[in-house]
């Protein structure tokens, strides 16, 4: 099934597709049918498990068999990200074997970091451009969305552990990034002696601002059940801004598979239903000017920004400058 969380005449819905053009929503179908539906939201229907999956897919099924049945057109819904408010969104970094290249020094293992549910848009909303926000761009990613509560999982069995997958736009602000790097001397205890610390230098920066600041997460338009992506390491993606092209890639070239990610994460941090775990970045560079992701930059670019993954559809977003001055942070008498 591909489902879709969405707004329809002034009242929020879940539904699943039809076709191309036209969609239901599951409650009033269910009324329609005479029965009654059980699950108010996406987070809901992910939570019922394996029965409110089935009760969805036969739902859908009666549906598309009893012309009575409102087809909505696509074009009258306001689209919401596939879930809404998830309890955490999990970005892994650098997990791209183009990036390889670029690494002076790196772990064996995924690197991930995390991202606000209130940086989530959904399909067809606006990526929004600040003054603070600077120069940022999009980066294309193959969201996981996890089923059920995961801790120590077994990799050989971490795809019992995925719902399903939709495209995630992981935009990310470089020049808040550059703005939030720290060179300093860290402290940890001498090898030779724990109870006595040296400094040692380092370079960090911190991602939430640079990756979780409002509308930095489009997400959508659906949410395929996993059914639906017999390989999600075989699929082509492609990122244009503008109708420009800039990467062209496939999700074959990730450097840890969803099996591992899934395994990685869950032995730091429990995985809950409705988690939203975003792969990495496809950017392989397209087009014929090979011009780089970073080159996309919202800041002066029109839009809209269209990520296409296969078996998964079409994400596109509008950029929309908002040029009011947020004010000064900071209180009076204290720059």
């Amino acid at each position: 099934m591909y489902l879709a969380s969405f707004r329809y005449r002034d009242r929020e819905c879940v539904g699943a597709r039809i076709d191309d053009d036209r969609l239901i929503d599951f409650a009033d179908a269910a009324a329609a049918l005479g029965g009654s539906w059980d699950y108010g939201s996406m987070l809901e229907l992910v939570l019922g498990g394996a029965e409110a999956g089935r009760a969805a897919s036969r739902l859908l099924d009666a549906a598309r068999a009893d012309p009575t049945v409102e087809r909505i057109p696509v074009a009258d819904i306001a689209w919401r990200p596939p879930i809404p408010r998830p309890g955490k969104i999990c970005g892994v970094a650098l997990n791209n074997s183009a990036s390889d290249a670029r690494k002076i020094s790196s772990p064996d293992h995924p690197m991930f970091f995390l991202k606000p549910s209130t940086c989530l848009v959904g399909h067809l909303e606006p990526i929004v451009a600040r003054p603070q926000y600077m120069g940022f761009h999009p980066e294309p990613e193959l969201g996981v969305a996890i089923s059920r509560r995961a801790r120590n999982v077994d990799p050989e069995k971490a795809m019992d552990y995925v719902y399903g997958y939709t495209i995630v736009n992981d935009v990310t602000g470089n020049d808040m990034r550059a703005e939030d790097r720290v060179h300093y001397y860290a402290l940890y205890p001498k090898p030779d002696n724990p109870e006595e610390v040296e400094r040692r230098e380092q370079h960090l920066s911190y991602t939430a601002r640079y990756k979780g600041a409002d509308s930095f997460g489009p997400a959508g338009p659906w949410l395929a059940t996993r059914d639906e992506v017999p390989d999600p390491h075989d699929l082509d993606v492609v990122c244009s801004v503008g109708g420009e092209v800039f990467a062209e890639d496939n999700t074959r070239y990730y450097t840890y598979r969803v099996e591992e990610v899934v395994a990685y994460i869950s032995r730091y941090m429990t995985l809950e239903p409705g988690d939203l775990v975003s792969m990495g970045t496809a950017f392989r560079a397209g087009g014929e000017a090979r011009k780089p992701l970073h080159a996309a930059n919202f800041a002066r670019l029109d839009g809209p920004c269209e990520i296409s993954i296969s078996r998964l559809g079409t994400l596109s977003n509008p950029i929309e400058r908002d040029a009011t001055d947020p004010g000064d942070w900071r209180l009076p008498g204290r720059r």
